[in-house]
């Protein structure tokens, strides 16, 4: 567990999804990645299925990061546009944050517009549809712009 400086992002995102999938236990690992991922100075070499993977093995695995969910959510916030994120990816990244009781308000809200300024959801298959509209309606205040555009 000492050579996580090793891994390469890709790496970091398949092996915690690999030990979620496995349902695996083994906190201090999780715990490593979380804090290593918290210590890269920018989550840009990520790629969008590599963050949502990220998510999506703390909050299967019931793995508690706040800090970790917060720098995802705060760094795809930041992003000028969502456009590298196919369909899945983000229903992948907002499904994590309602299992893991993660609000993050700005995080659903910069998805809710991109999906709205889309010009149809044509991209999206029932799974990935399903899963978003399902995370945006459990959370406390969802956007009913999207439900109109679904």
């Amino acid at each position: 567990l000492d050579n996580l400086h090793s891994f390469n992002p890709q790496d970091l995102a398949n092996t915690v999804w690999a030990f979620a999938k496995a349902e695996e236990p083994h906190r201090k690992f999780f715990k490593k990645v979380a804090d290593h991922i918290l210590k890269v100075d920018n989550l840009r070499e990520f790629w969008p299925q590599g963050l949502a993977n990220i998510v999506w093995a703390f909050a299967n695995a019931g793995e508690s990061h706040p800090r970790l969910f917060k720098r995802v959510a705060d760094h795809i916030i930041a992003l000028d546009h969502l456009r590298k994120f196919n369909p899945q990816d983000l229903a992948n990244i907002l499904w994590p944050f309602v299992k893991a009781d993660e609000s993050h308000p700005m995080l659903f809200k910069k998805v809710a517009d991109h999906i709205i300024a889309l010009d149809n959801l044509h991209a999206f298959n029932p799974q990935a549809l399903a899963n978003t509209v399902w995370a945006f309606a459990k959370v406390e205040r969802p956007d009913s712009r999207l439900f109109k555009k679904a």
